[in-house]
């Protein structure tokens, strides 16, 4: 099925949305960005044993790669779910509030796990590069702030959601679609040629409004 096709249908996008927008304490309101067609449009495809979308094979992993940046000019989040066949399907999460970079790759990761769990993904292989996540979500740092705490918490009821679930660290080097997107004003030219979405959160408790 195209990506097009997939996004537009009210089902799948309202699911969407829904699901990325509920980041725990607050909703995001959602802003489409129109984008110029690329010649040979992304098919974005769910794959099925027996009928059932998503996959039953611990082959067939869905790739879930994070980033989060916070910069003087802003702070934002970026998820880049990668399908078993290879397809991409991009989003890129603007707050419009301040957040650390630390709180903007953990919402990053919530909000790519529920993308991952509403596109029916069975086996999730998530990629971050941010020790510091990766190290108090294994319990190996203590995380102390209630922000965190949360998250973590949040994450933890997440992942029983797939049958299989593994986070890796990887070099920032290799998160590089997602290091784009979460610095898109700045990275816009690079991304021109992609499908995606822009979702803004104008302040932690915002009313949804689609």
């Amino acid at each position: 099925m195209p990506l097009k096709q997939t996004l537009g249908k009210p089902d799948t996008s309202g699911r969407l949305i829904k699901w990325t927008v509920d980041l725990s304490e607050y909703d995001i309101s959602y802003l489409p960005r129109t984008t110029t067609k690329s010649p040979g449009p992304s098919r974005f495809r769910l794959r099925s044993n027996g009928g059932s979308p998503g996959g039953n094979s611990q082959n067939e992993k869905w790739l879930l790669h994070v980033d989060g940046s916070s910069t003087i000019q802003g702070s934002g989040a970026s998820i880049v779910i990668t399908s078993p066949e290879g397809e991409d399907l991009e989003f890129a999460i603007k707050f419009g509030f301040k957040a650390s970079n630390n709180e903007a790759k953990y919402k990053a990761l919530v909000a790519g796990m529920k993308m991952a769990h509403e596109v029916r993904a069975r086996h999730l292989l998530a990629y971050s590069d941010s020790q510091l996540v990766l190290k108090q979500i294994e319990g190996v740092y203590e995380a102390k702030e209630k922000s965190m705490v949360q998250n973590i918490q949040q994450i933890a009821k997440l992942r029983t959601s797939f049958e299989s679930f593994q986070i890796i660290q990887i070099p920032r080097e290799e998160n590089a679609k997602a290091d784009c997107l979460s610095r898109l004003a700045s990275a816009l030219e690079d991304c021109r040629t992609r499908h995606i979405t822009i979702q803004y959160l104008p302040n932690p408790r915002a009313a949804l409004t689609v």
